[in-house]
């Protein structure tokens, strides 16, 4: 669960990078190569997309390894308490993120499959003029964060990721064996912290900048 929980945090700050291409001022043609690098890398050496579909195949297979996991601990924990009906109500983790985290899990996952339909599968045209037509890159990220209610179930989705990652981070750290001490528990925390906030201000600022008109045509 350790190492997949990393792989993910991994990914996810490589899409928050990516994202900051949406920052460049010259109308979505680098966030347009971008994405269409990330489709084509590899190739000719490579088949067609098939880098593509293999970092598809491990990012989906670490999700789902972590999700198992995540399951496993849970009953496994509902075991050694002997049962819901004989529980002690007294939380054995203090911090309100570890306390949530299958529910910040369930929320993300929702997300991530809203998100994917949207700005990937085109299923979901949120804010497109025209429904039927398709959208560069670009232009389906502009069309979706110009409604506001988009915007706002963003962020709460983006709070569950990142309380998810504040939780997560340290505590896999602890389980590779980081958490040898007073001081590097205190150190892994900090670190835990940072690392939620940095992700959460990066998602939140094209999104931010598009609904108000920062970015845009």
């Amino acid at each position: 669960m350790a190492v997949t929980g990393l792989l993910l945090i991994g990914f996810l700050l490589m899409h928050m990078f990516g994202n900051f291409k949406m920052l460049i001022p010259d109308d979505g043609k680098e966030f347009n190569e971008y994405s269409h690098w990330l489709r084509e890398f590899g190739y000719p050496a490579l088949p067609h997309k098939l880098f593509l579909w293999i970092f598809r195949i491990v990012l989906l297979s670490a999700a789902v390894l972590h999700i198992w996991s995540a399951a496993k601990l849970r009953l496994r924990a509902n075991a050694n308490a002997g049962g819901k009906r004989y529980r002690s109500q007294k939380f054995m983790e203090k911090s309100y993120a570890a306390r949530t985290m299958i529910w910040g899990g369930i929320l993300i996952l929702l997300f991530v499959i809203i998100h994917i339909l949207q700005y990937t599968a085109e299923v979901l045209r949120f804010g497109y003029d025209n429904p039927d037509r398709s959208l560069a890159p670009f232009d389906r990220v502009l069309a979706g964060f110009s409604e506001w209610w988009v915007v706002l179930f963003y962020a709460i989705a983006m709070v569950a990721v990142c309380m998810h990652v504040l939780h997560g981070f340290w505590s896999a750290f602890a389980t590779l064996g980081a958490n040898a001490s007073a001081g590097a528990r205190k150190v892994l925390k900090t670190l835990a912290w940072i690392a939620a906030a940095l992700l959460y201000v990066g998602f939140m600022i094209p999104p931010v900048l598009i609904l108000f008109g920062v970015i845009g045509r």
